[in-house]
C-alpha cells in the first residue's frame, strides 16, 4: 500500500475533522524552532491542518562538530515521544520539521530513520533528506549541487554523503556554524544573501537550504527569480513533499516552483 493509500484509508475511518477535513498533518519539531510551524501554515492549503508536536530539547549550545552532532542525536532520542504525543489527535500524516539526522548515515540511514518513525507511528512520513531528493528530481536534469546550512562541517558532511548516495554532487557547501539552536531564526538576511552569493556559479545546478529552523521560504522563491536556476528551502520541499504524498496538488504562489509547477 502506497503512503497516499494509507492516509485515504485511516481517513476513510473517521468522520472529517471541521477544519482539517483533508488532511490533519502531525508536524515535529525541536521545542527551540520557532520557524517551521509559520513556514508550514504559511503553505497550508484550505481543509489542511497542521499540528504542532515538540521535540523537548535544550537549547544546545554547539561550539564545534562534537557538541552539534551531540545536540542533533538529543534531538533523534527524544522524537519518539513526540510523535507519541501527536498521535492522541489522530493526525492523518506526518511531517518531519527538522532535518539534520533525516540525512545520517547517507541513503540508507535516512531510510532507516524515516522507518523507524513509520513503525512507532503507524502512519506515512515525509522526512527533509528524502523531501530534498525527491524536489531535485521534480526539477529535473540536475547533479550539481551546493548546499547552505545554519550547520557544522560534520553535520554537512553527513548531508553531502546522503546526496552523493542519490547521485548528486555537492560542489559547494556553506556551514553557517551557527552557535545555538535558537541562533539559527536570527540569521539575517544579509548573512543568507552573501551566504549564496559564495555558493553560487555557472557550475552549481541548483542550491539548497537545509535546517529547518533557518528561514528562507520566501528567500529562496526571491532567489530562483534572480538565479534563473532551482533554489531549494527545505521546509518548502518537506511540506509539498507531504501534500503530493498525500494527493494534494493545489498550487500555491509565493514560494518557488516546486508548489506552482509540481
Amino acid at each position: 500500500m502506497t503512503m497516499e493509500q494509507t492516509a485515504v484509508t485511516k481517513s476513510a475511518e473517521r468522520g472529517p475533522d471541521n477544519l482539517g477535513f483533508r488532511r490533519l498533518f502531525g508536524v515535529l519539531g525541536p521545542s527551540t524552532n520557532t520557524t517551521v510551524q509559520p513556514d508550514f501554515d504559511a503553505m497550508r492549503p484550505y481543509g489542511v491542518t497542521n499540528h504542532y508536536s515538540r521535540i523537548i530539547v535544550d537549547d544546545a549550545q554547539a561550539v564545534s562538530d562534537e557538541t552539534f552532532m551531540a545536540g542533533t542525536m538529543e534531538i533523534d532520542a527524544n522524537t519518539a515521544d513526540a510523535v507519541r504525543g501527536v498521535l492522541t489527535c489522530h493526525p492523518d500524516y506526518l511531517v518531519m520539521g527538522m532535518s539534520a539526522v533525516t540525512f545520517y548515515g547517507g541513503a540508507e540511514g535516512g531510510r532507516k530513520w524515516r522507518e523507524q518513525i513509520e513503525a512507532i507511528s503507524g502512519l506515512g512520513v515525509s522526512t527533509g533528506a528524502e523531501a530534498v531528493v525527491a524536489a531535485l528530481k521534480a526539477y529535473g536534469n540536475i547533479r550539481r549541487v551546493a548546499v547552505i546550512s545554519p550547520y557544522w562541517p560534520s553535520a554537512n558532511a553527513q548531508v553531502k554523503t546522503y546526496l552523493a548516495d542519490h547521485g548528486y554532487e555537492v560542489v559547494r557547501d556553506l556551514p553557517l556554524q551557527c552557535r545555538s539552536w535558537t541562533q539559527i531564526a536570527q540569521v539575517t538576511p544579509e548573512r543568507l544573501r552573501e551566504g549564496f552569493h559564495s555558493l553560487e556559479g555557472d557550475d552549481v545546478e541548483a542550491l539548497i537550504q537545509v535546517g529547518t529552523n533557518l528561514s528562507t521560504v520566501a528567500f529562496a522563491a526571491a532567489a530562483e527569480l534572480w538565479l534563473g536556476k532551482p533554489v531549494i528551502a527545505i521546509n518548502t520541499a518537506t511540506y509539498w513533499h507531504a501534500l503530493r504524498a498525500n494527493g494534494i496538488a493545489d498550487r500555491m504562489p509565493g514560494f518557488g516552483r516546486l508548489l506552482t509547477d509540481f
